[in-house]
């Protein structure tokens, strides 16, 4: 392994910020000072930093249904409740990517920070399916603007795949025409910007009255209760890294 990439690993920084640890001589090899590029075998070289030998936590994969009310931050100082308080894990984990407050669903948390970086960058096309019920009968115009890619005001999003799968109309006792509609979409989407589903809604002219994150990179929440976290299986570790990598 990569000297720069085992630093990392151990929590010491970006990578660029260990290469920077290596050149100022702060990083040894078995007592020998530290070279960049080189490879380091953790299992029979001893590494230190300052002098201080740096060990890798082992990795924890969580999967977490998050409830509606809890932060999707590792920490929070008004002391309300994080998605890392529902995680049951010895190591320190952070979430891989955001649900905001009033939204639910599946969240992954590790101490891997390559494979969450792969994970959240754009480039990898990582699919995340939400199921979200908004005010009114959504038109086949708006549908059609989801679709090919909304303008926002951090740009023009990419095309998303929205399929309806549920209406609900009031009764003529319901009041004004309109009043209580709703629409129940399946939306997926490959990008992350913050709050992203609820401004393409918006844009659209529909506010969202809930909204539940059911997938995330190939893995489901099935059997997952809210507020439940659990280890991923091996079956699931295998299909997110070849969400995240390839192959």
């Amino acid at each position: 392994m990569r000297l720069q990439k085992y630093l990392a690993e151990a929590g010491l920084g970006s990578r660029r910020g260990c290469e920077n640890l290596i050149r100022a001589g702060r990083v040894t090899i078995d007592g020998a000072p530290a070279e960049l590029g080189v490879s380091v075998d953790p299992e029979t070289q001893s590494v230190a930093v300052d002098g201080r030998p740096v060990t890798q936590e082992k990795k924890e994969y969580w999967l977490l249904n998050k409830p509606v009310g809890v932060l999707s931050a590792a920490a929070d100082d008004r002391g309300r409740r994080t998605v890392v308080d529902c995680v049951p894990s010895r190591v320190r984990v952070f979430p891989v990517g955001r649900l905001d407050l009033n939204s639910s669903g599946l969240m992954l948390l590790t101490n891997d920070g390559e494979l969450a970086a792969r994970l959240l960058h754009p480039r990898y096309h990582v699919e995340k399916e939400y199921i979200v019920t908004v005010r009114g009968i959504v038109a086949e115009a708006a549908l059609g603007r989801l679709r090919r890619g909304i303008h926002l005001e951090d740009g023009e999003t990419a095309p998303a795949s929205v399929e309806v799968i549920g209406q609900a109309r009031p009764g003529r006792a319901a009041g004004a025409a309109g009043s209580g509609t709703s629409t129940t979409l399946c939306i997926t989407i490959h990008e992350g910007r913050k709050r992203q589903i609820r401004r393409m809604l918006e844009a659209a002219g529909h506010r969202v009255v809930s909204l539940h994150r059911r997938r995330f990179a190939g893995l489901s929440d099935a059997g997952l209760e809210p507020g439940e976290a659990r280890h991923l299986s091996p079956a699931e570790l295998e299909e997110l890294h070849r969400s995240a990598f390839g192959g």
